[in-house]
């Protein structure tokens, strides 16, 4: 779509370029469908920082950095198949990426251009990105005027529809995922509406410890909601547990638009989440004993 309110476009990735009226661009899968921006309306000038030269992932000692620029097609390829990094019994987190990049239900045209970074600025509810750095206790890295610097949980970045923590001017620059958050048993449930359609719940669980589960609720709500079973955590691990402290950390803001209604939400969103928590206790890892939800799916890579 023509953006008529645009008078110019640069590439640059310097926050000190920035001026009122500018808006940064990356993909602009959304930008340019809408023809505006969104989270802060109509912009006058772009900052493309697509020629930033960032590399899309980095291995470090205790973290994987992966940067804003990152193409849904990258991550993809990064964790399947032969280019997966590591095998299944070392880091099964890494299961996780391609079920999120599936959740798009977009075209390869989509994937070969829209970014990591720009799903999460978005800040949709039906974020995949959002959802899996959420799900895996990710900071991203916060570059702004003057040198700013700072990190940020993506629990916190994303603070409703549409709706960040960035300031003006600021621009994600990566995000770290821990390596012990990769390390932890992991469990994916999402549902549609419709087959293959926007997610309307998309959840993600970790065990912890042998008596720690938390799970990261995205999609139904309008911002990722973490809850936390087991020990230290005021909930027991079982199933009505889980409800009071969905119930209770929800509080009533269920997302509402065509994907699906508020009530319909809140019950999917109980639905998958007593699944993750009965396949995360599970003694052998395994799902065949009961019916999964969802038209999206994990599988487990080889061990």
């Amino acid at each position: 779509m023509d953006m008529t309110c645009v008078d110019e476009v640069l590439f640059s990735a310097d926050p000190d370029h920035w001026r009122p009226g500018d808006r940064w661009l990356a993909g602009g899968t959304v930008l340019l469908s809408y023809g505006t921006d969104i989270t802060r309306g109509a912009p006058m000038r772009l900052l493309d920082i697509t020629e930033a030269g960032w590399e899309p992932t980095i291995w470090h000692a205790t973290e994987l950095e992966i940067a804003a620029t990152c193409r849904i097609a990258d991550i993809f390829a990064f964790t399947s198949g032969s280019n997966r990094p590591a095998p299944h019994s070392v880091l099964p987190g890494l299961d996780l990426f391609a079920p999120c990049c599936d959740s798009f239900v977009a075209s390869w045209k989509i994937w070969n251009v829209s970014t990591i970074g720009g799903n999460v600025a978005t800040a949709l509810p039906a974020g995949p990105m959002t959802s899996l750095l959420a799900g895996l206790d990710a900071q991203a890295l916060l570059i702004g005027p003057g040198g700013s610097r700072r990190r940020l949980p993506v629990a916190q970045l994303v603070r409703g529809e549409a709706r960040t923590d960035l300031g003006e001017g600021e621009l994600i620059r990566s995000f770290h995922i821990p390596l012990t958050s990769l390390a932890q048993r992991c469990a994916f449930r999402r549902i549609s509406l419709t087959e293959r359609g926007r997610s309307a719940a998309l959840l993600i669980g970790r065990l912890l410890e042998v008596d720690r589960v938390r799970i990261t609720i995205t999609a139904s709500t309008r911002r990722p909601i973490i809850i936390d079973l087991g020990r230290a955590t005021g909930y027991d691990l079982t199933p009505s547990a889980l409800h009071a402290a969905i119930e209770s950390a929800v509080a009533g803001d269920w997302h509402d638009d065509i994907h699906g209604s508020p009530r319909w939400r809140e019950a999917m969103t109980h639905r998958l989440g007593e699944e993750i928590l009965t396949e995360l206790l599970a003694a052998d890892d395994s799902t065949a004993d009961f019916r999964v939800s969802g038209d999206i799916t994990m599988t487990r890579s080889e061990r």
